[in-house]
């Protein structure tokens, strides 16, 4: 087993998802329980996970320094390598040239950790304004950025390694063999077993609600209609879906969704709620102030249709663990990137239990969970749709006249995707409507419209993303289909921004 410091990184749970991937238990432990409960038990070795502190900042998280006295071998990450190496008596320090995103790095000597790696350099994930200045007495450069600031060092004779990017993240080049090296340090058994996951879940939910009756949001994604397939699989009867077409949806998206529940043979309750929602939203333009309209509308929602099934005491959702740890803090330490309208977008008070099975899950071991459950391809690797819909896609007021011309826009860009066989080569894609107007010409008059931003990303588990690369003749082609047949628009530009800095979605 390995045990995971968390000092309030949004990536702490990826990291123990990469362990459990190769087959070796791990637990996550708030860096500021007591030395004796962060110790406690067997363990084969440990990890200290990143976070958005310096260690000099009134408040950061600072672990017992006696965790690294244990005798087993230990992994800092990212702040945890400076936290090791302010503990140990280096010299952590700000610098000019800060490092988010994709950076080089050049491997100086050989380490444990970087064992079966044959290149000399390549590409890792960097997320820091800090830097390891000076090394405690003991260490060595490992590799260097190309910044020329320590990426990894190293003590072999205490086996304490660290490295200033994230192995735990898809975009970093080695990163899964970096981790796999670092249990071999520590003679990690691989003897985690996730097959029994979908009976796990299942059991979870009949133990809840017992003999209650349980309803659940279903959007048509694959989060939301995997659980409705797992409870419908442990309630039978006693379980409702219901899909609520709040019109904020997509061209055509709530009878597909209808048709899509229904042929899984599901209990199904459609709700057309559209003019509810837009009138809710009238005069919101805080993005923060629509998901939290949103999420409480939702909820009121889900409270009068429950009160006509009789008994309904339980709501389940789909909420996944970045929901989670991008709108509330984590350990108190973690800063709250947006709120999502299912997690901090929710009413204070509720008269529906919530029940959230994937609320430590990401969406690649949702899909896995899907994919074992015989879902068709087209909900297993449906594009991600936020709850709020196209509220946050569109930057101001929401108004029908907007809603229609992002729909048009959006259908055109994900139907070109399809047709051009790119859609499931894409994580998720999507268009944006800003609320800016440019000059234009058409037709030899000028014009003053709108502009759409299109945005596609690659990623597997969605806490980091990179921009796909299209060919130009495809970009081209989707752009001036969009201003050729969308009435409104006269611009569109396309996102190069990764995660991190940038999140996936404007709003």
């Amino acid at each position: 087993m390995i045990k995971i410091i968390d000092c309030g990184s949004q990536l702490t749970q990826n990291i123990a998802r990469r362990v459990r991937e190769r087959g070796v238990h791990s637990v996550i432990v708030p860096y500021n329980k007591s030395l004796e409960e962060i110790l406690f038990g067997e363990y084969d070795g440990k990890i200290i996970s990143g976070g958005q502190f310096s260690v000099y900042d009134s408040g950061a998280p600072l672990p017992p320094r006696e965790i690294l006295e244990d005798g087993t071998p230990t992994l800092g990450i990212c702040y945890g390598n400076q936290w090791i190496a302010h503990a140990l008596g280096g010299k952590v320090e700000p610098t000019q040239s800060r490092e988010y995103g994709k950076t080089r790095i050049k491997i100086m000597r050989a380490s444990p950790i970087f064992s079966g790696i044959d290149d000399a350099e390549f590409d890792v994930w960097m997320s820091h304004g800090d830097i390891v200045k000076e090394m405690p007495s003991g260490f060595e450069v490992v590799a260097l950025s190309e910044s020329g600031h320590i990426a990894a060092m190293q003590n072999n004779e205490r086996r304490i390694y660290t490295v200033q990017f994230h192995p735990e993240v898809d975009h970093t080049a080695h990163g899964r063999k970096m981790l796999e090296n670092f249990l071999d340090v520590c003679n990690a058994k691989r003897d985690w077993n996730q097959e029994d996951v979908i009976a796990s879940i299942i059991s979870r939910i009949r133990d809840e609600v017992k003999d209650g009756i349980a309803i659940a949001g279903v959007s048509g994604g694959v989060d939301s209609t995997t659980l409705a397939v797992l409870m419908d699989k442990a309630l039978g009867n006693k379980f409702y879906a219901i899909s609520v077409d709040n019109g904020l949806l997509r061209k055509n998206e709530g009878r597909e969704v209808e048709a899509s529940l229904a042929a899984l043979g599901i209990n199904l309750i459609y709700v057309d709620e559209s003019e509810r929602f837009l009138e809710k939203l009238k005069g919101v333009i805080n993005p923060d102030e629509k998901r939290k309209v949103i999420g409480n509308e939702f909820i009121a929602v889900f409270d009068e249709r429950a009160s006509r099934l009789r008994g309904v005491k339980y709501l389940g959702q789909g909420t996944l663990y970045p929901d989670v740890i991008e709108s509330v803090p984590v350990f108190g330490c973690s800063s709250k990137i947006k709120r999502h309208h299912n997690v901090g977008g929710l009413p204070e008070k509720m008269n529906l239990k919530l029940i959230e099975p994937f609320r430590e899950l990401f969406k690649d071991e949702v899909r896995q969970i899907a994919e074992r459950l015989n879902l068709p391809r087209e909900i297993t690797w449906r594009h991600p749709f936020p709850g709020p819909g196209l509220a946050v896609r569109i930057i101001g007021e929401v108004t029908n006249e907007k809603l229609e011309m992002l729909r048009d826009a959006d259908y055109i860009f994900v139907e070109e995707l399809k047709k051009r066989d790119l859609y499931y080569k894409i994580a998720q894609a999507f268009a944006v409507l800003t609320n800016a107007q440019a000059v234009g010409v058409m037709g030899d008059e000028g014009t003053y419209q709108c502009a759409i931003v299109l945005r596609a990303v690659t990623t597997n588990d969605f806490m980091t993303a990179d921009w796909y690369d299209f060919n130009k003749n495809d970009l081209t082609s989707i752009a001036n289909r969009i201003i050729n047949e969308v009435k409104g628009i006269n611009r569109v530009v396309y996102d190069v921004s990764q995660k991190p800095p940038s999140t996936i979605e404007w709003e």
